[in-house]
């Protein structure tokens, strides 16, 4: 797995405002903060601009303290000598604040944004809004955003966005009217959920997290509770192979197969459970399949278990401690029977995944599997893609309910007690506790079926 280029923990946009309240209170003037920021961004800028032999900067403003951030910027890139224009969307008298003071400083003139000509121009500052929008753009400032994208697009220059493309929530990903398409967005002391939650993502480019001077200690007090899934975040829960250990020490995984005609995926699942560490994995399916499965595997048994009957004799074995089902197993009321069989309370211990017709089975009657997860004799991990999800949780799923996916992967988890694994380009992990992982680096080859 990628080791995260920033840092582990992900915040909100409200956590990011306490953050930069707990410095400024601790005696760090909000100023220093913007000087800060706007060298990081000014440098970024510089480097891109290097590769490109460009000169020529155009700078878009906001009302706020991310267009303080493009004034301080300008600023610094006008001393390297750079060709840099300012405009803004709003008047610099309507400024308060660290954004007044660093227009202030700005000692070139200030065009208004409406008027904007990106002819001739090397590179685009976005400083319009940062994680702090709340709102949707309005339509005048939709279409400047469209027309800062349409020219990005027909010139292929570069655009920096400061903190988070203009008109993405810092928060949910989504997409507050209109959103700018930047190739490069530098955010500062944390990356936000926002950034890498889609369809905010697909418009951040390469994101850059720098440091501003907010300690590292502020974290304690913002109960930060969404982290990047990286390797270092669950690898000292990874079981390692001891040296005196055996195969039933490394655990046996029972992985349940459809009928002859969907085997494929259930095989694949089980060599990956090979592969994850297990030290014996059995793999129990329908008469009509065993021959298939055995002749196109060598390092898993095969077992017969047809219905929830023969699979709850297999379960007799408290060997067997993870189980996974799903994949193939077909849409039907034995399908249902199977999973409460396997989730059935039980004095032994056992892990379960579910997946597929596991949960596309239970559609009709939600309720009936939450019953089932909610008992089961150990952690239960759901891993619905986007349409089992709105299926099997069509009430958070509801177009009159905006929650964004980090979210609704929470309610689900604590909807069912289960760990929910939400799959797709931003596959979101949450506990039933609250806790939630984000991967950032999903690839599009593993779209395909099995």
């Amino acid at each position: 797995m990628t080791a995260s280029p920033y840092p582990r923990e992900l915040l909100s946009t409200q956590q990011m405002a306490f953050a930069d309240r707990l410095t400024i209170e601790s005696g760090v003037p909000g100023l220093d903060l913007m000087e800060q920021a706007a060298a990081e961004i000014a440098q970024v800028t510089s480097q891109i601009l290097q590769k490109t032999s460009g000169r020529r900067v155009l700078v878009l403003c906001g009302p706020g303290n991310n267009g303080g951030d493009g004034y301080a910027a300008a600023r610094r890139l006008r001393a390297q000598r750079y060709k840099v224009k300012v405009v803004s969307i709003t008047p610099v008298s309507s400024l308060r604040g660290d954004a007044a003071s660093a227009a202030a400083s700005w000692p070139g003139e200030v065009g208004s944004a409406w008027d904007a000509d990106f002819q001739g121009v090397d590179l685009v500052i976005d400083a319009l809004f940062g994680t702090g929008l709340t709102r949707d753009l309005d339509q005048r400032t939709v279409a400047l955003v469209e027309r800062l994208n349409k020219w990005r697009r027909e010139t292929g220059q570069n655009v920096v966005s400061v903190d988070i493309p203009s008109g993405v929530d810092g928060t949910t990903g989504g997409i507050r009217g209109a959103a700018v398409e930047a190739d490069t967005t530098v955010t500062f002391f944390r990356v936000k959920t926002g950034h890498l939650l889609l369809p905010g993502r697909l418009c951040c480019g390469k994101l850059i997290c720098a440091h501003i001077g907010i300690r590292a200690s502020a974290l304690a007090s913002l109960a930060v509770d969404t982290f990047v899934n990286e390797a270092e975040l669950w690898r000292q829960a990874l079981p390692t192979p001891q040296i005196e250990g055996h195969k039933y020490s490394r655990g046996h995984a029972l992985v349940v197969s459809g009928g002859a005609s969907f085997t494929g995926a259930a095989r694949l699942s089980a060599l990956a459970a090979l592969r994850a560490g297990a030290g014996l994995v059995t793999l129990a399916s329908p008469l009509d399949a065993l021959v298939v499965n055995a002749s196109a595997l060598t390092s898993v048994m095969v077992r017969p278990a047809d219905g929830s009957i023969g699979l709850s004799a297999l379960l007799q074995d408290e060997r067997k401690n993870a189980i996974a089902l799903g994949p193939g197993l077909g849409v039907s009321e034995t399908s249902r029977q199977q999973v409460e069989a396997v989730l059935a309370p039980s004095d032994h211990f056992r892990a379960c995944v579910l997946d597929a017709d596991a949960l596309t089975s239970f559609v009709d009657d939600p309720e009936r599997l939450w019953r089932a997860t909610r008992a089961a004799p150990g952690p239960v991990v759901m891993t619905p893609h986007g349409g089992e999800f709105s299926r099997l949780f069509s009430e958070l799923t509801n177009t009159q309910i905006h929650l964004s996916k980090l979210e609704k992967a929470r309610a689900a988890a604590k909807l069912s007690g289960a760990i929910i694994l939400y799959k797709g380009p931003d596959t979101v992990i949450a506990a039933p506790d609250g806790r939630a992982s984000i991967l950032p680096w999903a690839t599009p080859w593993l779209a395909t079926a099995g």
